[in-house]
């Protein structure tokens, strides 16, 4: 066994304090890749008990497109390379099944520098993958939900008022396509004198404090003005 590691190899307190950490799989590699520590949280995370990985190759952890890219090899190079590497992506358990993994390789280098092994940490990230691909999912169908309304404007407005958002409802009632008024103030839909006035500065107000407000007013539009009811809401942080 190569010098820098045996000591690492040999050290109970190291392996005592890896298998108290059930969360994160943390092992040693040697530099070619080979498995020569196991941790309850790797087996956890993994599915392998330590007699069933240690001394295997830890591109088994891979998918098979993975494998067949050789980006095992290519990640312990740029480890070597870099002093360290951290990427996202599928892994595969003993079991055969898949799980979204945080991973990082860093490299153990010998007294003349030489890169010796490597020490892998590695995160189960599927539950808030699978969480922020519904939040996604959740947030594609608000989308595809409010560019099918035609008959209502719907659109977001940011704190200071400025469009954020712009539906086909909004740009027929309006008269503005989505380029012309994203980013813009929302007092454009005031006519001149309720501009001037400052009511459009206050109309956000009540909502603000009540959470809705609503109003049937004058706004104007591109071709000129037109009566509409105008509630507003402010929507709730998650």
């Amino acid at each position: 066994m190569q010098g820098v590691l045996q000591p690492l190899l040999a050290s109970a307190e190291l392996r005592a304090v890896a298998d108290s950490i059930k969360d994160y799989a943390i092992f040693l590699l040697d530099s070619e890749g080979v498995v020569l520590t196991w941790n309850t949280g790797a087996q956890r995370i993994k599915g392998y008990a330590a007699g069933d990985i240690v001394g295997q190759s830890f591109s088994r952890f891979y998918t098979d497109e993975d494998r067949a890219a050789r980006r095992p090899q290519q990640h312990l190079m740029v480890a070597a390379r870099e002093g360290r590497i951290e990427i996202e992506g599928w892994r595969v358990r003993k079991d055969g099944s898949r799980f979204w993994a945080n991973v990082v390789i860093s490299p153990i280098h010998g007294e003349g520098g030489e890169v010796q092994g490597f020490v892998k940490v590695t995160r189960d990230l599927t539950e808030r993958r699978r969480i922020e691909q519904q939040l996604k999912d959740g947030e594609e169908r608000l989308r595809l939900m409010i560019e099918s309304v035609k008959d209502y404007a719907i659109f977001l407005l940011d704190p200071q008022g400025r469009v954020t958002s712009w539906n086909p409802g909004a740009e027929r009632m309006k008269g503005y396509a989505a380029e012309e008024i994203i980013g813009q103030h929302f007092s454009r839909f005031y006519p001149a004198e309720d501009a001037s006035s400052g009511k459009a500065a206050r109309e956000p107000a009540p909502a603000t404090s009540r959470r809705r407000a609503g109003a049937f007013a004058r706004t104007a539009r591109g071709s000129g003005p037109a009566w509409c009811s105008a509630p507003s809401t402010i929507p709730r942080a998650s």
